[in-house]
């Protein structure tokens, strides 16, 4: 499994896309294909803070139900509203169309944790969800 070089990687198999002072943050393909069939998502609103390792959603599969964690603090700037109405888009196109949320960069240093795709690529194959 491939996972695009340019994105940085949580723990907890979340996905980010930096953009300037903001983000833009998804599931990983090895999450979804995981999880199965995506059946539900609940997001935060539009204005909600997040903070980061907090819970910020849950991802609903036909095998299980999947919490979504913050992986850095911010306010949400935008919701995927595409995802919330036809959650398969998380399993057919992680990567794009089936983004999450986008959220404003408030501590750049809470970046740091994050993995590369290649550190990634190492802990999902050594790993269970």
């Amino acid at each position: 499994m491939d996972f695009p070089e340019e994105l940085k990687y949580s723990r907890e198999h979340v996905w980010v896309r930096v953009e300037g002072d903001r983000a833009v943050v998804g599931i990983t393909d090895y999450a979804q294909e995981e999880l199965g069939l995506v059946a539900m998502v609940e997001l935060p609103a539009v204005g909600d803070e997040v903070e980061q390792e907090d819970s910020m959603g849950t991802i609903e599969a036909h095998k299980t139900v999947a919490e979504l964690y913050a992986p850095f603090s911010g306010r949400v700037l935008e919701v995927n509203h595409e995802v919330l109405e036809n959650p398969s888009l998380v399993n057919d196109d992680p990567y794009d169309g089936g983004w999450l949320l986008e959220i404003s960069l408030d501590d750049v240093d809470e970046l740091k944790g994050l993995m590369t795709a290649d550190d990634y690529q190492d802990y999902a194959e050594n790993k269970d969800i």
